[in-house]
């Protein structure tokens, strides 16, 4: 080999030692060649934690990886810029699938994907269930059962009776708690036991799910109990002590043997001007310690403490002392929105006012913010974080804290989510990122995760279903016809 043959070869091996060293930099650097635009790039990452684990990956039909067995979680690296077709596969789940976007030298997650069973199980629990009330600790049921039973006179039609029973989850179990006919006077339960005209009209549960509070429509009035369902056969108590009229009882929860009343009443000079009192009732006693409030418009009692609105438009914060008073809104409500009827909820460190169809959320010192003028009903999410409110068709997001995961949501940001042609009658939250609801017949569960498309499944179809999700065993309860079905655990 001749000189110049030498030098031509140690030239090209230069050169050939130039590029593969450059291209081992750069690759070690992140840098990649992308063949789509034919230009050197830096790819980025997926990363994704999905629920149920050993979920498989698909990136634009190809199964890339799966989620490891601990975490539920993977990392798929040397993704190049640009739009990615995501499926996430399992049997017996249904997909979830996104179109997402990698941007070079960054992180594209989805940490909350949780795939929904298919064809989940659904177990009858009882029949003849006219209602149903869950306690707070997930672990009790309340059942409302009518039974038909003949008339003393053969001609006439069947007497519609009514009973509480006691269903324990835990243990599958049901007893009886106490029967309409118990709230009628003697001389009625004698003649017939009817309870035509005796009406359960709303139940409601303490703090710690051992006593329940009883409010019952007769043919002429109302009136409420009080019955520990650990006792139910010595210890119904009637609540009448006051003569106003009651609009609605509270637990104490700091001490079981009293409650709070929240009662109405008319002046003889402005009769058309209703005055509001809190008062304190002893129930060994069975009689008023003494008004705690007067001249409010609404209250909500939770174990943080008592919320009020009074009549100036300024909304309070009260311990169960009732000394220490903390004015919550820097401006008092217009008088229009308290002349209406409120409703108060209190979550954390936020209140929610409910004026009508209209919501308003309040933060301590800030000025009332108003959310939405037609609002069916709301829900706080798990981690409270977030409300979700609705009307008949729409469902709408509120972030109440900003979100630093992705998607990223600034704090006071309203995302609207979809709508339906069929009525939403019930709405809980599944997750913190997913919601669980009935539109119509058809029960649903949709992601609020609202890049490209939501992700939006019809787990099951009842007729005309009043629904509870159990977020204790992560259980679906559905009332449907009178019968009440329990659902398979729908979370790992």
């Amino acid at each position: 080999m001749n000189r110049n043959k030498k030098r031509i070869l140690f030239i090209i091996l230069a050169i050939l030692f130039l590029i593969t060293s450059t291209a081992t930099i750069l690759y070690s650097f992140g840098w990649r060649f992308d063949w789509k635009t034919k230009k050197i790039t830096q790819p980025g990452i997926f990363y994704f934690k999905i629920l149920p684990k050993n979920a498989r990956i698909y990136l634009n039909g190809r199964l890339k990886k799966k989620t490891d067995f601990f975490f539920g979680s993977a990392l798929i690296d040397n993704v190049l810029p640009g739009q990615y077709d995501i499926e996430i596969k399992k049997q017996g789940f249904y997909s979830w699938q996104k179109t997402l976007e990698i941007k070079k030298r960054q992180v594209t997650e989805a940490k909350s994907i949780v795939l929904i069973p298919k064809n989940p199980k659904f177990t009858e629990i009882s029949t003849h269930i006219k209602n149903a009330f869950f306690s707070p600790d997930g672990r009790k049921i309340i059942l409302q059962e009518t039974t038909a039973t003949a008339s003393d006179n053969s001609k006439q039609t069947l007497n519609k009776n009514w009973s509480l029973k006691l269903f324990e989850i835990d243990k599958n179990l049901k007893s009886q708690l106490i029967e309409g006919k118990n709230f009628l006077p003697k001389t009625q339960k004698v003649r017939g036991k009817k309870t035509e005209n005796v009406q359960l009209a709303d139940l409601k549960f303490s703090f710690d799910s051992k006593r329940i509070l009883l409010k019952v429509k007769f043919k002429k009035n109302i009136k409420h109990y009080l019955l520990d369902i650990n006792n139910p056969t010595e210890s119904l108590i009637p609540l009448n002590f006051s003569k106003q009229n009651i609009e609605e009882i509270y637990f104490d929860p700091e001490a079981p043997t009293k409650i709070f009343i929240l009662s109405s009443s008319t002046a003889e000079a402005e009769p058309n001007k209703k005055t509001k009192t809190l008062s304190k009732i002893d129930l060994n006693n069975k009689n008023i310690i003494f008004p705690v409030l007067n001249n409010i418009t609404a209250c909500f009692i939770n174990q943080n403490g008592v919320y009020y609105l009074d009549d100036s438009g300024f909304l309070f914060k009260t311990d169960f002392s009732f000394k220490n008073k903390e004015k919550l809104n820097l401006k008092p409500l217009s008088s229009k929105t308290k002349k209406e009827n409120c409703k108060i909820k209190a979550f954390k460190s936020y209140l929610i006012l409910k004026q009508g169809n209209a919501l308003y959320l309040l933060e301590k010192n800030k000025p009332l913010q108003k959310i939405s003028n037609s609002v069916k009903d709301f829900k706080f999410s798990l981690d409270g974080k977030k409300i979700a409110y609705f009307d008949d068709h729409e469902i709408q997001i509120l972030f109440l804290e900003k979100n630093y995961s992705q998607p990223l949501r600034e704090k006071g940001e309203q995302l609207f989510l979809t709508r339906f042609l069929k009525k939403i009658d019930n709405l809980f939250w599944w997750t913190n990122d997913y919601l669980i609801f009935n539109t119509g017949n058809k029960i649903k569960i949709a992601e609020i995760d609202n890049r490209d498309k939501i992700n939006i499944v019809e787990l099951v179809s009842f007729k005309d279903p009043q629904i509870f999700w159990n977020q204790k065993n992560s259980k679906l309860y559905v009332l449907s016809k009178g019968s009440l079905f329990s659902s398979e655990k729908l979370l790992p």
